[in-house]
């Protein structure tokens, strides 16, 4: 089976979770209206299973942080997440 990533990404105002499809226009994304704090890994594995997915086997989160903007290192962090998924059976991909 197949594997893609899936990311997360935080702004400070909410939280985006999205699995990674290069050929399509339009991601399945699932999303938390909350500042903090980052959604916990069982929230992450229930909305990846909303959207049809989980995590692949021996798959683990990484984080990593951006910037609003590269060049200025006062702007806000983005922090990003992410992780190897699958489609479930008789699921989404």
């Amino acid at each position: 089976m197949r594997t893609l990533t899936a990311q997360m990404s935080g702004d400070g105002s909410g939280w985006r979770l999205y699995v990674v499809l290069f050929e399509e226009r339009d991601w399945p994304t699932f999303r938390w209206e909350r500042s903090g704090p980052a959604p916990t890994v069982a929230e992450r594995r229930m909305a990846l299973s909303t959207l049809g997915y989980e995590v692949a086997p021996g798959a683990v989160w990484s984080w990593t942080e951006d910037s609003q903007d590269p060049d200025d290192d006062s702007t806000p962090v983005l922090l990003i997440a992410a992780v190897r998924v699958r489609g479930q059976e008789g699921g989404a991909a």
